[in-house]
């Protein structure tokens, strides 16, 4: 990956704020063309530092209602990715970590309701071999949710 420089900085940085403003906008901001606002999004996405655009659905909106993390122990650290390919079969799973500390993975897992949750956890999760132990935790309200500041250097 290439050094990110203080205009791609203040690229990032605007449209980390705002992914649907117009490169135009962006280009006027940054006192650059248009066509090099272009460029140097491009470029960006091709070395991976951006990672993904779109639109962030409200759970709720779709009959989600519980949002829960799950803290996975499993038999042996390395197999972790064995264990992964079960769960990515899991549509309710979001999001899935290596992690240190308490738990050897973490997931970020939504249910329409408790009985839902209860039968992923029962019937799908903890029945994946090398899983061996599980800890819930309900999410009781998102209160954050952002990008990282992009400032620049």
């Amino acid at each position: 990956m290439e050094r990110i420089d203080k205009l791609d900085r203040q690229i990032l940085s605007i449209i980390s704020r705002n992914a649907r403003i117009p490169f135009k906008d962006v280009a006027e901001e940054c006192g650059v063309s248009r066509a090099a606002v272009h460029q140097r999004v491009s470029r960006l996405v091709e070395d991976g530092v951006i990672t993904g655009s779109g639109f962030y659905v409200n759970a709720k909106s779709l009959g989600y209602s519980t949002c829960t993390y799950i803290g996975l122990n499993l038999e042996r650290g390395n197999m972790y990715k064995e264990v992964v390919k079960e769960l990515m079969k899991i549509p309710e799973i979001v999001e899935c970590h290596f992690t240190t500390g308490p738990y050897t993975m973490l997931a970020k897992v939504y249910a329409r309701d408790n009985e839902q949750l209860m039968d992923l956890l029962n019937n799908h999760i903890q029945s994946i071999p090398g899983i061996v132990s599980t800890e819930t935790l309900i999410s009781l309200e998102q209160s954050i949710r952002r990008e990282l500041p992009v400032k620049n250097e």
